[in-house]
């Protein structure tokens, strides 16, 4: 059974129980109003006959006793007003209901000053009383009937058409379709579903585009050093190289790949929901110490001045290692793009960690793209010695799994900063791990 069709069955059954139960209070009030009426009926009855003297004949003393209906009132015969007399009270005046013979009626009793005058009817409904009622009941209730069903379809159709809508495009989406929407109508909560599904697969496309572009990047940035370590390959093999040329080109390539590689394994790691970071009481001028150490090498192989400044109170709550992994992919790309005789400077503050240099810096149309895969990369390969192009994506990724972030600004005397940033605490005294 189709959505639809349940949705339709609930509701009409809803609506067609709730139908019947209008009819059944409906008799039930239409009884009692009829037992009021016939009781009233009855009063007036037996005022009549106290005030004339009933039909046949005059009041004589003692008491009489008549049955009413739908004619005229009838003295009943001496036996059968025994009876009534002996099951009614003898209050003067007095109307209820009693039993003769295992038969209901209603009475009525009057006192008048000849005798006490009682009027009785049979209690039980006779069906020409019944018949008006039960038959605008039942045309009541088959109306009623007939619009809870055609109110139920349109509630049902209502109901189903956005999970209709949103199921098909579910399984358009899954096998594949780009840019699958659902019409948006009104604002419930069908509307924000439908509304939630549009943004999803505009997410998921964009995710898709992403993923293509990164896709494309990566080939191409694959294919270049082994083009290259196959070029010099060959050409060794053929003598055109010498052997310790090459070798010093292969090596290098190597390197890059091997560089690629690492990077694209961290941000896969970073990626999987076993990825965890410690929440630990971190040190940063420990960190900046440890990781100008780490380069201070590189940076003297380079003419670059290394240099690291610190605060006394640089507390943070992070992880040491993958924020040093941070700090350390920073100082590379410094280290990359600065030229013989400049400077890079890590310095740590409270709750911040940056790295500055004295490199080309960036442009303004840079800023809002730094930490993009590949931009940098592409933008700048040509005329700047580049990395990966995956190091910065890296620890934007590192500092918001632990909380934190990362922002790019060009200083005015030239060169870039990159500042991290990550909740502070005060120094506790041997807390955390201290750095080497």
């Amino acid at each position: 059974m189709t959505l639809r069709r349940r949705v339709l069955a609930y509701v009409a059954i809803a609506a067609l129980a709730s139908c019947a139960l209008t009819v059944l209070v409906g008799a039930a009030l239409v009884r009692h109003r009829i037992a009021t009426q016939r009781m009233t009926a009855l009063e007036r009855v037996a005022d009549v006959v106290a005030t004339v003297g009933g039909v046949p004949g005059a009041l004589g003393p003692g008491d009489h006793v008549y049955t009413a209906g739908s004619g005229r009132p009838r003295r009943l015969g001496p036996a059968r007003a025994a009876l009534v007399l002996a099951a009614v009270p003898a209050t003067p005046n007095a109307e209820g209901t009693a039993t003769v013979r295992g038969r209901d009626i209603l009475y009525v009793a009057r006192a008048t000053p000849a005798g006490r005058v009682v009027v009785v009817r049979p209690a039980a409904f006779p069906f020409a009383e019944w018949r008006p009622f039960l038959v605008s009941l039942l045309l009541a209730g088959l109306g009623g009937a007939l619009v809870a069903a055609l109110l139920s379809y349109l509630l049902a159709r209502r109901l189903t058409r956005p999970i209709a809508e949103l199921s098909a495009a579910t399984g358009r989406l899954a096998s594949g379709e780009h840019g699958v929407q659902v019409p948006v109508h009104g604002q419930d909560e069908l509307a924000d579903l439908g509304a939630a599904f549009n943004d999803m697969s505009g997410e998921l496309e964009r995710a898709r585009e992403a993923q293509r572009g990164f896709l494309e990047s990566v080939s191409h940035e694959l294919k270049t050093p082994l083009t290259s370590i196959r070029g010099y390959a060959e050409a060794v093999e053929e003598g055109a190289v010498a052997p310790p040329e090459g070798g010093r080109v292969i090596a290098a390539e190597a390197d890059r790949l091997e560089r690629l590689v690492g990077d694209l394994l961290d941000l896969a790691r970073l990626g999987r929901a076993d990825f965890s970071v410690a929440r630990e009481p971190v040190d940063l001028a420990g960190v900046a110490r440890l990781a100008v150490e780490r380069h201070q090498p590189r940076a003297r192989e380079l003419a670059i001045g290394l240099t690291a400044a610190d605060s006394a109170d640089a507390w943070v709550l992070g992880d040491e290692d993958r924020l040093l992994q941070a700090v350390s992919n920073l100082i590379e790309n410094a280290l990359r793009i600065t030229p013989a005789g400049g400077s890079v400077t890590v310095a740590a503050g409270p709750g911040e960690i940056s790295v500055s240099d004295t490199g080309p810096g960036l442009t303004p149309d840079d800023l809002p793209h730094t930490f993009e895969r590949f931009y940098l990369y592409d933008r700048y390969r040509s005329e700047r010695a580049v990395g990966s192009g995956l190091g910065l994506a890296i620890v934007k990724e590192l500092l918001a799994a632990m909380g934190g972030t990362v922002q790019a600004a060009s200083l005015a005397a030239g060169g870039a900063e990159f500042s991290l940033r990550l909740p502070s605490l005060g120094a506790p005294v041997g807390a955390g791990r201290q750095p080497a």
